[in-house]
């Protein structure tokens, strides 16, 4: 990236690259209704696509939204299939570059990391803290308020065009980042991505400016562990200053919390002790209100995928039983 060089933007929106992100795109949704509209004359959709944005023409559409619980209620908002193979085709170019620059200990959002390999990060985090077990590891924990909503679009821009000096790029980047407000939404494949670029920021400070060893971030939830509960209570006003002046963030007051990991840390959608790991109570609910109220092999499955995550064979036993009788 970087350098200005008219290539790059010729090659990450050229015809080849938008058909290879519909490729990408379209995989598993060909019988979505706006999808298979597009494809009726893919060519000649993809080809003004191409000619829109070379001359400069191209404009960003608006959005769909509906609501999901994934596994809290959250808002998505859908932009049109020609917005969303420009998204894929930005994301091609610009995810290798910066998934290069992101911190090992970054899991949400990338390829090779992800949630499971998340957890047994944590585990040998607090494996390597606590000595196997022998000594006292406190956890300080944070979660970011309305994260993605919050994101100031000004210093995003600046982070991203310290490396993209391409004023073409540049251009149709600032569409996609200014057909939505506020921040940035939930839905597109690039709010996946500018939200770790975003967050990079944090990760950055906190493991090379002040040289913190033990700390991991999945997406808006972060975590750093010590033996020293005094450190990590001086720790957080540190953290909290950093967000609101360089980033324009604020913490989520109720979510923090510094607590030992024998109490138990509920981290990533479990609660994690020095030797296991247990599913939330909230968690567990729901997940027998949701099999008991529509069955389907393909949820139980899914759901017994996740059970063996963690320390719940009784569970999953207890899930396959109940489920005998749907």
């Amino acid at each position: 990236m970087g350098g200005g060089h008219y290539r790059e933007f010729e090659y990450i929106f050229s015809f080849e690259n938008l058909f290879k992100s519909w490729q990408e795109f379209s995989l598993g949704k060909k019988r979505k209704t706006d999808v298979a509209e597009f494809s009726l004359i893919l060519i000649s959709n993809l080809w003004k696509l191409h000619n829109d944005i070379m001359d400069g023409s191209y404009r960003h559409g608006g959005y769909v939204h509906f609501k999901i619980n994934d596994p809290k209620p959250r808002d998505i908002h859908k932009a049109s299939v020609r917005d969303r193979i420009v998204h894929h085709a930005i994301y091609r170019e610009l995810y290798p570059y910066f998934d290069n620059k992101f911190i090992f200990s970054s899991y949400a959002c990338r390829n090779d990391k992800g949630h499971h390999l998340a957890l047994k990060h944590f585990a040998s985090l607090i494996r390597a803290e606590s000595n196997n077990g022998r000594k006292t590891v406190w956890v300080l924990k944070c979660d970011i308020k309305k994260f993605f909503a919050s994101i100031n679009k000004i210093i995003l821009r600046r982070i991203l065009y310290n490396h993209i000096e391409n004023h073409n790029t540049r251009r149709v980047i600032h569409e996609v980042l200014e057909s939505f407000e506020p921040g940035l939404p939930l839905g597109n494949l690039t709010s996946q991505l500018f939200g770790n670029v975003y967050l990079n920021e944090l990760d950055q400070y906190m493991t090379n400016m002040l040289r913190i060893r033990f700390y991991m971030r999945y997406a808006d939830d972060f975590i750093v562990l010590s033996r020293d509960k005094a450190w990590l209570e001086e720790l957080l006003p540190k953290i909290g200053d950093f967000l609101e002046e360089q980033l324009k963030l604020e913490l989520h007051q109720d979510k923090i919390f510094i607590k030992t990991i024998y109490s138990g840390v509920d981290f990533l959608g479990w609660v994690h002790f020095p030797e296991h790991r247990v599913l939330r109570s909230k968690t567990k609910r729901k997940m027998f209100n949701n099999l008991e109220r529509k069955f389907s092999p393909a949820a139980l499955s899914s759901y017994l995928g996740l059970l063996s995550h963690g320390n719940a064979w009784s569970l999953a036993e207890k899930i396959k039983s109940d489920t005998m009788r749907f």
